[in-house]
């Protein structure tokens, strides 16, 4: 063999010895990739979650008093980022949100209603809202705001998917505080709701700071009394001089902002109606919501409330004409006013925040759902409990409520 040939099969085994070290190395490194995917380390510990904020010491007088060394613990303050961060399964939310999922009584079975909610923040208070006032017999249409964050629209979707008796809106609108959009939101809700399967009674409209004292029994017994039974309930009176400006000049909605005064005077109501002005919270028959949606009047009323300011509070009381009381004044509640609300027994307080005062929001939920089932006459599931009685003195999740 020439020299010139020994030295080309040196470079060749040189070569085939740097490709194997090669294909080595790579077999190597792969095959420590494949094992470390097969058995990956150990997962750091996770963090406990918070503790649930405990009942304020001014909650005791509305909780069952309980034995010395027995106190109440919520069992759940997770509720956001249960529905935004978790894999939510739909077969385990109403469990885990201790949603009730039997009608309690059958004369609630046999009187389903209807609620609207109109929301834009807030998701836990959302939730603490909607199951308060959910029961499987009624229908739930909600309203997001066509401004809220598509986070939070995600959410509520996420949620309301999960049950068969809530959906959204068939259309959104970007609601302005006491513009004609604040309207529009119910009305488009009420044609949704007409088209339901579930045969409701009356319709009631809610916002996401309301949030309601008496039961759904107490809420079918009050509907059916002599005083309500197939009646509307939206309380107002004859316009008052001072408040006649609203209609009788003109108003322009600023979207998704606020309603600017024109200036310009208006022209009279259709149909020589007296208008009227109360609340716009109301439980309506449906046979009324078929005449809103219907008669040629309600339209009219309508498209002539285009350009007032805040017409829901005219609109409703206008067509339906029952005279009552006018409550001019909103508060946000805290704990301190819970004797009050509670003592006046009235169908649903607005309006509460879950930030500044969640104290308060606590309190009522539980004395709520204390008489929700404590009414029920059928058998009490354990998930739909929202706080537990313990024994243990320790946790900082327990109040201060034990009996003397």
């Amino acid at each position: 063999m020439t020299r010139r040939s020994r030295s080309i099969m040196c470079q060749l085994e040189g070569a085939k010895c740097s490709f194997l070290l090669c294909l080595g190395m790579s077999i190597m490194v792969f095959s420590i990739i494949y094992l470390r995917g097969r058995f990956p380390k150990e997962a750091p510990l996770m963090e406990p979650p918070p503790p649930c904020r405990p009942f304020s010491a001014q909650c005791c007088a509305f909780l069952p008093a309980t034995h010395r060394q027995t106190k109440w613990q919520r069992r759940d303050c997770q509720i956001q980022s249960y529905i935004t961060n978790n894999d939510l399964q739909c077969s385990h939310l109403m469990t885990d949100l201790h949603f009730i999922t039997t009608p309690l009584s059958g004369e609630e079975k046999d009187y389903p209603l209807a609620f609207i909610l109109t929301v834009h923040k807030e998701l836990e208070l959302f939730v603490r809202i909607l199951r308060a006032i959910y029961t499987p017999q009624n229908v739930y249409c909600v309203h997001v705001d066509a401004k809220a964050s598509q986070e939070y629209r995600a959410a509520i979707r996420k949620l309301v998917n999960c049950f068969e008796n809530i959906f959204l809106s068939s259309h959104s609108e970007v609601v302005t505080y006491a513009g004609f959009s604040r309207l529009k939101a119910d009305l488009n809700c009420m044609s949704d709701l007409v088209k339901s399967k579930v045969g409701w009674r009356k319709v009631v409209n809610l916002c996401g700071q309301d949030f309601p004292i008496k039961s759904n029994l107490e809420l079918v017994r009050y509907m059916q009394s002599k005083e309500w039974r197939d009646i509307n309930m939206t309380p107002g009176i004859k316009q008052p001089a001072h408040m006649r400006h609203r209609t009788q000049l003109q108003h322009k909605e600023i979207v998704g902002s606020h309603v600017a005064l024109k200036g310009l005077k208006k022209g009279p109501p259709p149909h020589k109606m007296q208008i009227y002005f109360g609340t716009a919270y109301y439980a309506l028959t449906r046979g009324f919501v078929d005449f809103v949606l219907k008669s040629p009047k309600a339209r009219d009323l309508l498209e002539w409330s285009r350009d007032t300011f805040s017409p829901d509070e005219h609109y409703w009381v206008t067509l339906n004409h029952i005279k009552g009381r006018y409550v001019r004044d909103i508060c946000i509640y805290g704990v301190e006013d819970l004797p009050w609300i509670i003592e006046r027994n009235s169908m649903f307080a607005n309006k509460f925040d879950s930030h500044d005062f969640p104290e308060a929001l606590d309190c009522l939920e539980q004395w709520h759902r204390n008489k929700v089932l404590s009414q029920a006459t059928v058998p009490i599931e354990a998930s739909w409990l929202l706080a537990t009685q313990s024994n243990s003195s320790s946790s900082s999740s327990l109040n201060k409520c034990a009996a003397g």
